[in-house]
C-alpha cells in the first residue's frame, strides 16, 4: 500500500501559551485536490507554514510521502512541496524573464542570477507550455499581469517536480476576469496526467474549482470538517466556521453564498 501524499496526527502549535492549531489530524491521498477553507485566524497559515517546515509542531507528527519531519531531511522533505504565496510573488526582481523565474525554482533562488544549462532551459520552456504561458518566455516580471505572475510562479513551484503544490489564496488582487481564467487554468492543470495534487487556501467557495475532490475546514484552530466535497461544503459548517448564517449556491458544479444579516442578505 502506497504512503499517502500527506498525512498529518495530532498536530499541536503552541507558541507563548497561545494554542494556534490543537490536535489536526488530516490525510490527503493520490489523486485527491483539496480546498482548504476558514475565516481570518483559523489557523489556516500556520498550517502551511507548519507543512513547510517553517513552524515546529509542539506535539504530533507530519509525513510528506512516507517521509517523517523530524526524523528525515527537512531541506529535502520542502522540495516535495511546491508553494504560490504572495510572499513569493512580491520578492521577484522586476527585470527577470519569465523562463529565469520558471528556472530559479529548481535552485530555490529568488533573483536567479547563475547561467541557464541546456537541460534546464528545456525544461522551463516545457513547462511555461504546461502554464500555456509559453509567449511569455523572454517577458520580464514587472511586465506581467497579476494571472500571469501567478501561472509563472506555479511553474516555478513545477520545476522542482514537487509532489503536492500548495496554492495560498492564488487569486488575491486578481479582477474578476483574470480570476475567472486563473481559476479555469487551475481546473485544467489539475486535470493533467501527472500533475500534483493540488491543495488550494481560499476565502471563498467561487474558487473552488470541479478538480477539487475534498474539502477541509478550520475554525479556531482546529478542524471543524474534512472529507468530500459534497459532505462538506455545507451551509451549515459553513454558517459555523463563519460565525454567519450562510445560504450555500450552487450552480452546475460551481458554488456560491450569501450571507444573511439582520434579516438582509448580502451577496
Amino acid at each position: 500500500m502506497r504512503a499517502p501524499i500527506l498525512e498529518v496526527s495530532n498536530l499541536r502549535i503552541e507558541r507563548g501559551g497561545t494554542v494556534i492549531l490543537n490536535d489536526v489530524s488530516w490525510r490527503v491521498e493520490r489523486g485527491q485536490h483539496w480546498a482548504i477553507l476558514g475565516a481570518n485566524g483559523s489557523g489556516k497559515t500556520s498550517l502551511l507554514s507548519a507543512l513547510t517546515g517553517y513552524l515546529m509542531p509542539t506535539t504530533g507528527e507530519i509525513a510528506v510521502l512516507g517521509q517523517r519531519y523530524g526524523k528525515s531531511d527537512w531541506r529535502e522533505l520542502r522540495k516535495e512541496i511546491g508553494l504560490v504565496s504572495s510572499s513569493i510573488r512580491q520578492l521577484m526582481a522586476d527585470t527577470e524573464p519569465a523562463l529565469e523565474t520558471v528556472v530559479s525554482g529548481k535552485y530555490a533562488m529568488i533573483d536567479f542570477w547563475g547561467r541557464i544549462t541546456t537541460a534546464d532551459r528545456k525544461r522551463g520552456l516545457r513547462l511555461l507550455r504546461q502554464i500555456e504561458c509559453e509567449h511569455l518566455t523572454e517577458r520580464p516580471w514587472v511586465f506581467l499581469s497579476q494571472g500571469e505572475r501567478q501561472r509563472v510562479l506555479i511553474g516555478r513551484a513545477l520545476m522542482g517536480n514537487p509532489r503536492l503544490l500548495i496554492l495560498d489564496e492564488p487569486c488575491a488582487g486578481l479582477d474578476p476576469a483574470a480570476r475567472e481564467h486563473f481559476l479555469q487554468f487551475l481546473q485544467r492543470l489539475g486535470r493533467q496526467r501527472n500533475a500534483p495534487t493540488l491543495v488550494l487556501v481560499t476565502h471563498h467557495v467561487e474558487e473552488i474549482m470541479p478538480v477539487f475532490s475534498h474539502v477541509l475546514i478550520l475554525k479556531s484552530g482546529e478542524i471543524l470538517a474534512a472529507g468530500e466535497k459534497p459532505t462538506v461544503l455545507t451551509a451549515r459548517f459553513l454558517s459555523d466556521a463563519f460565525g454567519v448564517p450562510i445560504r450555500l449556491n450552487k450552480n452546475g458544479s460551481r458554488y456560491g453564498l450569501a450571507v444573511k444579516r439582520e434579516g438582509r442578505r448580502v451577496i
